[in-house]
């Protein structure tokens, strides 16, 4: 995605582009399943992260990517979209069984890996979100699948470092017109 798509040329000038809102939901989504994942923080697990994930993750990405497919932005919009419904389905199957989440997780690392894909002549950061989400599914899911605890936690952190490139892509789209200059180049 160039910057002109995202925003980052003049973020006062592009008023109809919900790229900027929905990669920092996507990184406020990422960081919280992530963090949570990890057991960094005592008596918390990745549960904890289901009303946000539902609200920020489901509900503001979807609204993102319809107003990206409206704009004409079939990546973001394909991307906000199925990565909300993600988190929305993920939000509410609280009690699925080990294989049937482990199955879950690894036919949206298919979703992600298709996102990686198409995002690869888009830059550097593009390619670490996407990328890094795709592989955390992929763990995430072969934890499941086996219980390992440790690889659950290593998923998390895999995941909460592809919500700060988001988060990165974000801040760099919004800042950056409004500096004047490149101050956190997204190539």
């Amino acid at each position: 995605m160039s910057n002109e798509a995202t925003g980052a040329t003049n973020a006062r000038s592009t008023g109809a582009d919900a790229g900027n809102l929905g990669y920092l939901a996507l990184g406020l989504t990422l960081l919280a399943y992530g963090l949570l994942s990890t057991g960094i923080l005592s008596g918390t697990g990745v549960g904890d992260a289901a009303q946000l994930a539902h609200l920020v993750g489901g509900i503001t990405l979807f609204v993102a990517g319809l107003w990206q497919l409206r704009g004409g932005e079939a990546f973001t919009g394909t991307a906000f979209t199925s990565l909300g419904a993600f988190w929305a389905t993920w939000s509410a199957a609280g009690g699925a069984g080990k294989n049937a989440a482990g199955l879950f997780l690894l036919l949206w690392a298919l979703l992600a890996l298709t996102l990686t894909a198409a995002s690869w002549g888009a830059g550097l950061v593009s390619r670490v979100v996407y990328g890094l989400f795709t592989l955390s599914l992929v763990l995430s899911a072969v934890a499941t699948f086996g219980g390992y605890g440790g690889l659950a936690k290593f998923a998390g952190w895999v995941a909460a470092v592809s919500g700060l490139a988001a988060w990165y892509w974000a801040t760099s789209a919004l800042s950056n017109g409004a500096w004047g200059r490149i101050s956190l180049p997204l190539k």
